[in-house]
């Protein structure tokens, strides 16, 4: 672990060489994309920010940059939304100006800085911060910033690349079937996999006009950023052996439908940061996720639907509840709301949130909670530029809370899963050591 001296000298030895607008290859004869109800709660959320790390390329440094900025205009050509501006319609509706505008794209680089140091190092760190765009950048700063913003930054031994993307205009979904498909084009392609569909009347067509104030310029113009308490982030690594024995654990004398590797590894991480709080037993435990909907709305939404196609689901009980029964019970309480969230589920929550529309934060994750975003079902290390695997795919410290996770495919494959936690410092301590969680009891 990095002192925290090391941490910033190593921050202000990444040095920014040059920045750039790349613009879409050729114009978009598209001039708006709507919002749906499906987007607009998340305009009070940051950008998202992943950072994913490579080996370095053996064609050089400048030739990767040229390469990644070349698909990258190619690639805004088919996700013409990215190029684009929030805007307000003469209705005061929100929507996206498909202006062609550009994103930006920043060179830099450390030669102190290597790949083992950004491997498992907290994603709030002054490190990581400096690796990718739009830090504390809200959604709705989208009026005059980019949909996404990517820098690329070279390494002692590798390379990094941040990007931010508009949580307004993209889930987790989507956001990997953009680099995907830039990263297919980049490698040599002259198509992508999946040629994105933005017709988001597909996924609901009710117009929503929303108390808003657009900004007016600078970062953070809409005024609403607030202090957090210091966080800190621990990535923990679960084999393939240890989710099987979770998942053995989970589905031990269940007779009824099994719990899957998710669920029980829902469980098991609801169970260890709620024993790490040392809360009381008659305490509320909130257990947040935010559910692919894409396949359960009716009819369902294409793969290629590009857009937001998430909503929040909530698993609640108590402490004493939770602590004082064995795995199943957690596991169990996560499948009940998950196999209830179909098709009328979700339909009545968007219609209860379009005649009382709410704009989200951290709070509405719910009390003593743990939320989990991204999936290990996403392929993130499958997206090659043209020199490799990813050797690690990170959060950025954007959209973190108290209680916050994010899981991604272990780089390993074959069921393995890398699990991002944020949580207060003297929380994480005693997760860090609970034994328990790492199955060595």
């Amino acid at each position: 672990m990095m002192r925290n001296e090391e941490k910033a000298s190593n921050a202000n030895m990444i040095t920014v060489q040059q920045e750039c607008c790349v613009y879409p290859a050729r114009p978009s004869d598209q001039k708006y994309c709507d919002l749906t109800t499906f987007d607009l709660p998340y305009v009070t959320f940051y950008y998202n920010q992943k950072i994913i790390l490579y080996p370095s390329p053996p064609q050089g440094f400048a030739s990767a940059v040229e390469s990644l900025k070349k698909s990258l205009s190619e690639a805004l050509v088919h996700f013409y939304p990215l190029a684009g501006r929030l805007c307000l319609d003469d209705d005061g509706i929100l929507k996206v100006h498909c202006n062609d505008a550009g994103v930006d794209f920043i060179e830099a680089s450390s030669e102190d800085v290597g790949l083992g140091t950004l491997m498992d190092c907290d994603s709030s760190s002054e490190i990581m911060q400096h690796l990718v765009p739009y830090v504390d950048t809200f959604n709705v700063d989208g009026f005059f910033l980019p949909m996404i913003g990517v820098q690329v930054t070279k390494l002692r031994d590798g390379v990094a690349i941040g990007i931010a993307l508009n949580h307004l205009i993209m889930d987790g979904y989507s956001t990997w079937h953009f680099i995907k498909s830039w990263a297919d084009l980049c490698r040599g392609s002259s198509v992508i996999y999946l040629p994105p569909s933005h017709d988001r009347a597909m996924a609901r067509n009710t117009k929503v006009k929303l108390n808003l104030n657009p900004p007016t310029g600078g970062s953070n113009a809409n005024g609403n950023k607030t202090e957090n308490p210091p966080l800190k982030g621990k990535t923990f690594h679960f084999s393939k052996e240890t989710m099987e024995e979770i998942k053995s654990r989970a589905n031990k004398n269940r007779e009824g439908k099994p719990f899957s590797s998710f669920q029980s590894l829902g469980a098991h991480l609801w169970q260890a940061v709620t024993r790490a709080r040392k809360l009381a037993p008659e305490d509320i435990t909130v257990f947040t996720l935010f559910i692919e909907c894409r396949a359960r709305v009716s009819p369902p939404l294409p793969k290629n639907y590009f857009g937001n196609a998430i909503q929040g689901i909530y698993g609640v009980t108590s402490v004493g509840h939770l602590l004082s029964n064995d795995l199943s019970l957690a596991a169990n309480l996560l499948q009940q709301v998950i196999d209830s969230h179909g098709a009328n589920a979700i339909k009545q929550k968007n219609e209860e949130w379009e005649k009382n529309p709410k704009l989200y934060g951290f709070s509405d994750a719910g009390i003593n909670c743990v939320a989990v975003g991204s999936s290990p079902r996403f392929e993130v290390y499958e997206n090659d530029f043209g020199w490799g695997r990813p050797v690690r795919v990170r959060s950025g410290c954007n959209n973190k809370c108290d209680g916050m996770v994010y899981l991604y495919p272990g780089q390993a494959g074959g069921g393995s899963v890398d699990v991002e936690v944020t949580l207060l410092p003297h929380i994480m301590d005693v997760l860090e050591s609970d034994a328990e969680l790492h199955l060595t009891n």
